[in-house]
């Protein structure tokens, strides 16, 4: 029996996969393993980041540690020791690094995804910032910050070195409002030549330059991606976490990244507030951050997976 609801559907389109660093390409994975794994109590986590082979990372927004686990066993172990603020959005890419958003640390860091050892830690911002996800271009690292209209920028030197400092880029174009969260998940646009960002309160799209720092909204068409959070994207297709609705849309994109239509939303009874998205093989994986859940030392917490819509 099926356990997950499509809310609505238009005809299936194919996913292709977007060759982009730390993406899962998982040939011959036929999806074997595990479709749940439990995370230590207490944890909160937020972030999630899959590579090319079959191991998740969950980062902690109770103290920023870091915990890796199996896709197919479920086993994992705290991989990381956190620096005492959250770890948010996490990515990683080909050369076995991970990169972590701090969240109200307004901080940044990287690690490495074999030892766990920090190769680099970024101050972005001095206070009042929410460094909330991170996205992974060619060239370098982006961060958003939910509080204020910014995005900030690790621009990799050659053979894809850290720099010494991170580069700010003013947003313009995006309402931002104080005393909550803003722009939220990040990614590329499908032909990879502007960042794509979604305002979780209106749940707009937005399109940003990321030489000037316009931003313009992404024709859906009418619809609208509220409580918008993790971004995923592979190919031209979108898959965009909608938090507290507990539930994922599918949007086929243009090329560009312009415009896009809704095709499907995926809910799931095993959905508990996720936060944002992954992929290995023909499965999403999501973390439950059960926001709506008052966190205690006590509180269970899992991620969960579905097969790709």
């Amino acid at each position: 029996m099926q356990r997950r609801t499509v809310l609505s559907i238009a005809a299936a389109v194919p996913v292709a996969a977007l060759a982009a660093p730390g993406t899962a390409q998982a040939a011959g994975y036929a999806g074997a393993g595990v479709t749940t794994i439990d995370l230590p109590a207490g944890w909160q986590p937020e972030g999630i980041a899959i590579g090319s082979r079959p191991y998740a990372y969950f980062g902690s927004r109770a103290d920023g540690a870091i915990y890796r686990a199996s896709l197919r066993t479920g086993v994992g172990k705290v991989f990381s020791p956190g620096p005492g603020t959250p770890s948010l959005g996490l990515k990683l890419d080909d050369r076995d690094r991970l990169f972590v958003s701090g969240g109200t640390g307004g901080d940044a860091r990287v690690l490495d995804a074999r030892s766990g050892a920090v190769l680099r830690s970024y101050r972005l911002a001095a206070s009042g910032a929410f460094i909330n996800d991170v996205v992974l271009t060619g060239d370098g690292a982006w961060f958003t910050d939910s509080f204020n209209p910014v995005l900030y920028r690790l621009a990799f030197g050659r053979r894809g070195s850290l720099p010494a400092e991170a580069t700010p880029l003013a947003l313009t174009g995006i309402p931002f409002t104080s005393g909550g969260v803003n722009t939220n998940g990040l990614t590329l646009t499908p032909d990879g030549r502007a960042l794509l960002v979604i305002h979780s309160p209106s749940g707009v799209l937005y399109r940003v330059n990321t030489r000037t720092g316009a931003a313009t909204a992404v024709d859906l068409a009418g619809e609208t991606l509220v409580n918008g959070d993790g971004l995923l994207l592979e190919g031209r297709t979108l898959y965009a976490v909608q938090n507290r609705l507990n539930q994922v849309a599918a949007v086929r994109l243009s090329h560009d990244g312009t415009s896009g239509r809704v095709l499907t939303r995926v809910t799931d009874p095993a959905f508990d507030v996720p936060a944002t998205v992954a992929a290995f093989g023909n499965r999403l994986w999501l973390p439950n951050a059960r926001f709506t859940t008052p966190p205690t030392p006590e509180t269970t917490y899992a991620a969960v997976s579905i097969k790709k819509p």
